[in-house]
């Protein structure tokens, strides 16, 4: 299993929102180069960018410091927040990125998430953040009304090869990951499950590890020192 430490990108800076909720934001590093660098310091070969102005505004304001992480740590990077338009798909595949998330728009626009898989296949993912077995969209701020499970049987029809699926009642209340969640994913689908929200705990990065699961990705855990990486690291190889 891949290990994904994240980087949630407002302002410049590395932060981590509670439940999604921008008026409860907690800043950890003012420089997200450099902990992207501790990261490739822990032996991690991937990391997941969000840019949470994006995802709430449907833009691109911190694409600088996104470059800035691919060109001076070579982790595949892939990145989610505010993806809605093929010109900005187009804007981070042609620099460099590896893989962008659709999320909102995988909802609420199909004819552009198929014009997407269709140019770019593999490089695309979709995010899928579920509120109350609902998908949730613009930054979680709205819950929509696919059902989350027919939902991803319609995004692998429509070819998509990566889920990234968060549980947003879990996500950095450090009260472990949705393990039902993803043994049902796991088992339900043949695309590649990545386990995002409430991984708090090495016994999480165990559990998911022994489902076979394509990746986790580990934010606050990370942060407040209740994950070492190199170790989860380790653990999931």
């Amino acid at each position: 299993m891949l290990i994904f430490p994240a980087i949630d990108l407002y302002g410049g800076k590395a932060v981590r929102l509670f439940k999604g909720d921008y008026a409860q934001m907690t800043v950890y590093h003012d420089n997200p180069v450099a902990v992207a660098r501790d990261f490739v310091t822990a032996g991690a070969t991937h990391v997941h960018l969000v840019d949470l102005e994006g995802a709430r505004d449907g833009n691109t304001p911190n694409l600088g410091t996104v470059l800035a992480i691919k060109r001076e740590c070579g982790l595949f990077c892939e990145i989610g927040g505010g993806v809605r338009s093929m010109e900005v798909v187009k804007r981070y595949i042609d620099a460099g990125l590896d893989r962008v998330i659709l999320g909102t728009a995988a909802v609420s626009s199909p004819a552009f998430l198929r014009e997407a898989v269709a140019a770019y296949g593999d490089k695309i993912a979709v995010g899928v953040d579920i509120k109350d077995g609902f998908v949730a969209v613009k930054g979680w701020t709205e819950k929509s009304s696919e059902n989350a499970l027919d939902f991803c049987q319609k995004m692998q029809e429509w070819g998509v090869k990566t889920l990234i699926c968060t549980d947003i009642s879990r996500d950095g209340a450090m009260r472990g990951a949705n393990h039902a969640l993803y043994r049902a994913l796991k088992e339900r689908f043949g695309m590649q499950i990545v386990a995002s929200g409430g991984v708090s705990s090495m016994e999480d990065v165990t559990a998911l590890t022994e489902m076979d699961l394509y990746g986790a990705i580990i934010g606050k855990a990370y942060y407040t020192g209740a994950i070492d990486l190199k170790t989860a690291i380790e653990v999931a190889k």
